[in-house]
Parts: C-alpha cells; sequence; structure tokens
C-alpha cells in the first residue's frame, strides 16, 4: 500500500501575525481601562469629595469618600451620552461632558440594604432642575427619615412617629460667643472648631454643645449661647411654609413623608406639602392647582397614591446646612449611594501637602 504525503501551503497572509504598534497597544489598554472604571464607578463604587462643611463634625471639608453603590443597589444609567468618569463637565472646563438626547428608564439593581435612619447618604439634589436626575449636584447629608415616618423638629431635635431620634454623635449648632476681647485663634484650633467669626460683641461658631461647654470655662467669655429660632418665629425658606404655622428650621412639622403606594386626601393642606413633590418627581406631564384643587395630566385628583419613596435628610452641622428643611423630600431615584470609607483626608486650610494629611481619618468606615 503506497502512502502519500501531502504539502499544505500556509496563505502568505496568515504566515506573519502582524503585531500591534505600541500606540495601538496603549489606546487598547486605555479603553479597557476606562471601560472597567466607568462599570466600577456606575455599579459599585464611587469616589466623592466634601465640598461642604454641613457634616462636620462627622465628616469634615477635604474628607475623600468612597460611596458604596452595592448597600442600596445601583441605579442603571439614564443619560447614556456622556464622557467617561465625569459628572456634570469636563475636568477644568465649563464644557458640559455629556449630552441629553437620549434618556433611558432608571432601574435600581438589587442592593443588601434599605436606606435607613441614620446612614450617611450620597443623592443627586433634588431642587437641582439644570440637569438631568442621574447628573444633577451631588449631596451628603444624614437620613433621620424614612419612607411612611411622620417627622417633626421641636426645638433642633428630631422627633420620628412622635419618638425623639438619638443624636449623631458629633452633632453641631450655632453658638453667640459673648466676649470684649479677640479671641486667639489657637484656642479654638486646640477645641477643633474649625468655623467661628467675630461679630460685634463676640463671636458666632459652630460646634458640638461638648465643646460649647469648654468654651465657658474661659474667663474672657461671659457667655456662650445656642443661637436657636424659637418656636413661632416664621422662617419662610422652610419647605412647604404656612404663615398658619410659623414652621422654621429649628420648630418644623409635623409631616409624613410620603410612601410608594400610600393614598392622602390632596386637601389644602396636603397640596401645600406635597405639590412640588408630585410636581417635580412623580412624572406626571402636567400638575397644577385650579380653585384649591389638585389637577393632573387636565383631571382632578382628589386622593394622590404616590408613586416611590422618599427620604428626609439633614446636615449633622444643623444650623449651617442647606437640607430637606430647606428643599423637602429625596426621591428613591435620586439616591445614589451610602457614604462607606474615607481613604483620604486633607487639611485645606495647611499649605504643605503632607502636614495636611488627617493621618488618623484615613481607611475609618463612616457611621
Amino acid at each position: 500500500m503506497d502512502t502519500k504525503t501531502e504539502n499544505w501551503t500556509v496563505p502568505q497572509s496568515d504566515q506573519k501575525i502582524k503585531k500591534k504598534g505600541p500606540i495601538r497597544e496603549w489606546l487598547d489598554a486605555l479603553v479597557f481601562a476606562l471601560v472597567v472604571a466607568t462599570l466600577v464607578r456606575w455599579f459599585f463604587f464611587e469616589p466623592f469629595t466634601i465640598p461642604t462643611p454641613s457634616m462636620e463634625k462627622s465628616l469634615l471639608v477635604g474628607d475623600f469618600l468612597f460611596v458604596s453603590k452595592l448597600h442600596y443597589g445601583a441605579r442603571t444609567p439614564k443619560t447614556i451620552l456622556q464622557f467617561p468618569l465625569t459628572h456634570q463637565k469636563i475636568w477644568g472646563t465649563d464644557i458640559p461632558s455629556y449630552l441629553d438626547w437620549i434618556q433611558l428608564p432608571q432601574f435600581r439593581l438589587p442592593g443588601f440594604s434599605e436606606v435607613k435612619a441614620g446612614d450617611c447618604v450620597v443623592f443627586n439634589w433634588p431642587a437641582d432642575t439644570i440637569y438631568p436626575t442621574d447628573l444633577k449636584t451631588n449631596y451628603i447629608k444624614r437620613c433621620v427619615g424614612v419612607a411612611g415616618d411622620v417627622l417633626e423638629v421641636k426645638n433642633l431635635q428630631v422627633y420620628i412617629n412622635g419618638n425623639p431620634q438619638k443624636n449623631a454623635e458629633m452633632l453641631q449648632y450655632r453658638y453667640l460667643l459673648e466676649t470684649d476681647q479677640i479671641i486667639n485663634d489657637r484656642i479654638f484650633e486646640d477645641l477643633d472648631i474649625s468655623e467661628f467669626h467675630p461679630i460685634p460683641g463676640g463671636y458666632t461658631v459652630f460646634t458640638t454643645p461638648t465643646r460649647a461647654a469648654k468654651l465657658k470655662e474661659f474667663d474672657f467669655i461671659k457667655n456662650v449661647i445656642m443661637a436657636t429660632t424659637p418656636l413661632g418665629a416664621p422662617n419662610d425658606r422652610v419647605y412647604a411654609f404656612d404663615p398658619a404655622t410659623n414652621w422654621n428650621e429649628d420648630n418644623y412639622g409635623p409631616i409624613l413623608i410620603p410612601k410608594e403606594g400610600i393614598s392622602l386626601p390632596m386637601n389644602a393642606d396636603n397640596i401645600r406639602k406635597y405639590f412640588t413633590t408630585i410636581l417635580r418627581y412623580e412624572g406626571h406631564d402636567k400638575v397644577e392647582t385650579q380653585n384649591g384643587k389638585l389637577v393632573i395630566d387636565g383631571q382632578v385628583t382628589e386622593n394622590y397614591t404616590f408613586k416611590q419613596n422618599y427620604y428626609w435628610m439633614m446636615g449633622d452641622n444643623r444650623h449651617n446646612s442647606e437640607d430637606s428643611r430647606f428643599w423637602g423630600f429625596v426621591p428613591a431615584d435620586h439616591i445614589v449611594g451610602k457614604a462607606w470609607l474615607i481613604w483620604l483626608s486633607i487639611d485645606q486650610n495647611n499649605s504643605f501637602v503632607l502636614d495636611g494629611i488627617r493621618w488618623k481619618r484615613l481607611f475609618n468606615l463612616i457611621n
């Protein structure tokens, strides 16, 4: 039996594998890194910086956080035409980083926790009307009331369903110091008081009750008074203000925080409390009032059933925080995630970088 050997010829195009050039390899690596970073940012963790003192002394200006998307469940992207790893503007410019031509329906993936009272929460600021929901300005506050709760503030103390709530350990208030002397900045720094302002007859400071008590021990300080807004003193800047109730930032409510599926009669009082919420966040084409009645998409609504849960957020620096007392409820679809970990903290008042690092705050879990 003859054995026949066949010789195979490899096509010329397959004989040589064309190698990528260094520029192509670099671009491929960059694209891969951007895709991975974007997915991690969307679905797992996102960095966040504390820009204002509204959460002091719990969280400080210059704290760099990781915000967990896993706790409450990540939101699917809504604005998909967006430059990677940006929020509203392209870095270092005023050029918008997105196009709102396509807005997808937004859903939330399963998480392993619900938003609870006491959580430090990052959310899209509801009152921001410039940007799409997922690109509204990020805020961080402490949740003090969840959907279905009845919230009230009595002389600074938050009550939920009639019960006083536990205050954050580092809760701050505004105090007036009466003195006829100039106080050395070192005294405030030694007490870790970063917000102090001279006024006629003394100083205004923002600090905790414990540190305010220590200020009273100085002989040259005549008096330390918590600067509260008394019951009945109106502040027309607060949410759902009514001259008949004279609510203010230190004495507010009671008000029911809307819950998905709950129905409320749309009387004059409830229209005042919930009109803005129904108008902006419930997805209707047209919401208005006519002759004291709530009219939605041309139909008079005697009872309204809410479509999603809402939350009440307040800053731990109670007298220096723009929060739900001034702009109302935070819708569930505005929740970004739970503030989880401080990975870096820099005192921005210190000109030398290493000296400015607050080493004791690094890698602290957020309570």
